[in-house]
């Protein structure tokens, strides 16, 4: 356990804590035991260590902070672990990469019941399964999902500046108020286009000529190790899940015709839907239905995007359009706290009572005209007017 505790002050002492995202407030850090879910690469990690480094650093004797990818594992177990640190004073445990244990959630779930003054704080891949799982922790675990910076945090990030998050009910009624406070402080077109590309995941800050790389490798990781770890798919099979997903981002918006591309990759219909869920659920595109309700996994989505538009100029940079990359980023910065499905009218339906289009600054109100509570989210503007609001300012979101 002493190079458990060697590893967890190094990465410690070099965790910095200059910017710190709201998730970090918005979690209830009292709670017995927390979960935090998200894809790989949007910063659990730094969040689980700046929260450590900003709110335990006077008790660091009772903290412990342990990736479970760690070698100590193949001869050790979590019970174990939590059983010595409770024996020497241990109060809170801080375990990352969940998933990389097998039988994670039933020793989980007998640490929470056997140690009542041990405090677990727990990470994991967006594939996670609390509820499912053998041992079903969601009686028991407060469980939070994250996202890649929103717009607002990239500008905070490159500026210093903390915005307030706003609510999508202050963007539709006071739209002209929130941008123009924002405005008195940055031009965000002055980071817009940077962000675009290469902003939505936080590694971006550490090298940020490297920042294509890693991301391309951060897909391969997220297709060839968490999709055979925690969906059972076969390693023989993630060539056609690349081929699926190459195909997705060179047509998104992508309407896909299932019985065209099953026959093409090669797989059956039900295999297809499989795999466009997977690679939802994975963070790596995003699928919007008509319904609202009812959604399996063997539904066909109406339109596949990819999650975000970074992910646009990876995978498929001749498929960097204006249009795709606007209606990527309203998808990515609306979905993280609000429903998104596909609108009769319009681009998008928002909780189900909001219909939007999303264009350029000329664009009318043709295709959502004479719908209640119908708006435009219109780039290359700085202030809107009436019910067409600037696209950035739905980066403020959260």
């Amino acid at each position: 356990m002493e190079s458990l505790v060697e590893n967890f002050h190094q990465k410690l002492q070099y965790t910095p804590t200059d910017f710190v995202r709201s998730s970090m407030t918005e979690i209830n850090w009292g709670s017995r035991l927390i979960g935090i879910k998200g894809a790989r690469g949007i910063g659990k990690t730094t969040l689980l260590l700046q929260y450590i480094k900003l709110n335990l650093s006077n008790q660091l004797a009772e903290v412990l902070y342990v990736s479970l990818d760690s070698l100590w594992f193949n001869t050790h177990t979590l019970v174990e672990l939590a059983s010595n640190f409770v024996k020497h004073g241990g109060k809170f445990l801080f375990l990352d990469e969940v998933h990389k244990y097998a039988g994670w959630s039933q020793e989980i779930k007998n640490i929470y019941d056997d140690f009542p003054s041990l405090q677990v704080v727990f990470t994991g891949s967006s594939l996670l399964e609390i509820l499912n799982a053998r041992a079903d922790l969601s009686r028991r675990a407060v469980v939070y999902s994250m996202q890649g910076f929103s717009f607002r945090e990239y500008v905070g990030m490159e500026t210093g500046i903390v915005f307030q998050p706003l609510s999508l009910d202050s963007i539709l009624n006071n739209h002209l108020k929130e941008a123009s406070q924002i405005l008195e402080t940055i031009r965000p077109f002055q980071y817009f286009e940077t962000y675009l590309k290469q902003g939505y995941y936080p590694f971006y800050s550490e090298q940020p000529d490297l920042y294509g790389m890693k991301l391309e490798q951060t897909v391969s990781m997220i297709l060839e190790i968490e999709l055979p770890l925690l969906r059972g798919v076969e390693l023989g099979y993630i060539p056609r899940i690349k081929q699926l997903l190459m195909i997705i981002a060179q047509s998104v918006p992508f309407v896909p015709n299932v019985s065209k591309l099953s026959e093409k990759i090669g797989i059956h219909r039900t295999t297809l839907l499989s795999y466009l869920h997977y690679m939802d659920e994975i963070g790596l595109t995003r699928n919007l239905y008509k319904e609202s309700k009812g959604i399996n996994t063997l539904q066909k989505p109406g339109k596949v995007y990819l999650e975000n538009t970074n992910l646009i100029y990876i995978l498929a940079p001749e498929n960097n359009n204006l249009g795709n990359k606007r209606e990527t980023f309203f998808a990515n910065q609306l979905a993280h706290r609000h429903h998104i499905s596909l609108s009769q009218k319009g681009d998008f339906l928002i909780d189900n009572s909001y219909a939007f289009e999303v264009g350029g600054k000329d664009k009318s109100d043709k295709q959502i005209k004479g719908i209640q509570n119908a708006f435009i989210a219109s780039d290359g503007l700085e202030y809107g007017f009436k019910n067409k609001i600037p696209l950035w300012l739905f980066g403020f979101l959260y």
